[in-house]
């Protein structure tokens, strides 16, 4: 039987794009049951009370592209960007327009305590990828007012700012070169504003500019540890090192590529596979800086955990492995909280 659920704070998930893609497919809805990993009764089901909802801008399909494994996807049109993530924004401001009062785009860390303690969804705008920001910086003014509290500077892809890691196993992730000048300036401007860095899908060199450059604490929402799974895409110790020294936090990506050693994509994956990686993140970071980052309807997770209701199945194997619930309670909600606090004006 499972324990009592404490409520999950999640870092990263990608429900708004499956949905966008689905409307107005009415058998995928966030309300009445859908096809991927999270909806509400599904998200209730599994104490997962919030977390970073991505706007995330998938490439062009009107431009001919042809996927190359190991390489980076090509930098995308700034208009055809800002029409699409526009449209995903809306369609979260729409859901909590919706949802008579159950879901909350959340903008402090108070709004976040409160959504947990009374079961409201506190769902943050988060970008992922700053593609859709001019280098002027006028659009980031327009979605901080919007709501806009986490931007990773890139996904797996180059663009004004930065440069991501391509998907490569093994691989370190120093896979090209830093930050560009509109880059640490769009750094400069996120830590004015209060906006969290999310340093997820970026390569080395931009990870060290940022930990120059900024005075916020280091986050990676969902990346592991390379050492035990070397796929470009997860931290090196050096890395952990940096994000402990910042006071930051890593949460644990439940993509199976990022966490087997061999790199494949296999949902038959144990959740021991998952406790490794959390243990070895704790051992670098300390209990206080490690959260979820799941990417839930973004990744291929464990078979064991399914979906968001799963979620306590992950929870009674962390207690298992010796975790206890003061542990488990900064594990799934209380650093996520810390953090922002510390970032969030």
């Amino acid at each position: 039987m499972s324990s009592p659920l404490i409520p999950i704070f999640d870092g990263h998930n990608d429900t708004l794009l499956r949905l966008i893609r689905a409307e107005p497919d009415e058998n995928d809805s966030f309300f009445r049951g859908g096809r991927g990993h999270i909806d509400l009764a599904r998200a209730q089901a599994g104490g997962l009370s919030g977390g970073f909802c991505a706007v995330y801008v998938p490439s062009d399909p009107s431009v001919p592209y042809a996927y190359v494994p190991g390489e980076l996807p090509p930098v995308l049109d700034l208009a055809y960007t800002q029409r699409f993530s526009t449209a995903m924004t809306a369609l979260l401001f729409r859901l909590e327009r919706e949802s008579q009062g159950q879901l909350m785009v959340v903008r402090t860390a108070a709004e976040i305590e409160t959504c947990l303690q009374n079961g409201t969804f506190a769902a943050i705008l988060h970008y992922e990828g700053a593609d859709p920001i001019d280098v002027e910086l006028n659009q980031l003014e327009l979605l901080y007012q919007a709501g806009l509290r986490s931007l990773g500077l890139v996904w797996s892809r180059s663009n004004a700012f930065a440069h991501g890691v391509p998907f490569r196993f093994p691989s370190s992730p120093d896979t090209g070169p830093g930050l560009t000048d509109a880059g640490k300036a769009l750094v400069k401007a996120c830590n004015q504003l209060g906006i969290m860095l999310d340093l997820s899908h970026l390569n080395e060199a931009g990870f060290w500019d940022v930990a120059k450059f900024s005075d916020a604490p280091l986050v990676a929402t969902h990346s592991n540890v390379h050492a035990l799974s070397p796929t470009s895409r997860n931290l090196t110790d050096k890395q952990l090192d940096a994000i402990k020294e910042s006071d930051g936090m890593v949460g644990l990506n439940f993509a199976v590529a990022f966490l087997r050693e061999d790199g494949e994509s296999n949902a038959d994956t144990p959740l021991a596979t998952m406790i490794n990686h959390i243990d070895y993140l704790v051992e670098k970071l300390g209990v206080e800086r490690v959260g979820l980052g799941s990417d839930f309807d973004g990744a291929t997770i464990p078979a064991a955990i399914e979906d968001a209701a799963g979620l306590p199945k992950l929870v009674d194997a962390l207690r298992e492995s010796g975790y206890d619930d003061a542990s488990l309670r900064k594990l799934l909600h209380e650093n996520w909280v810390r953090v922002l606090q510390k970032t969030w004006k």
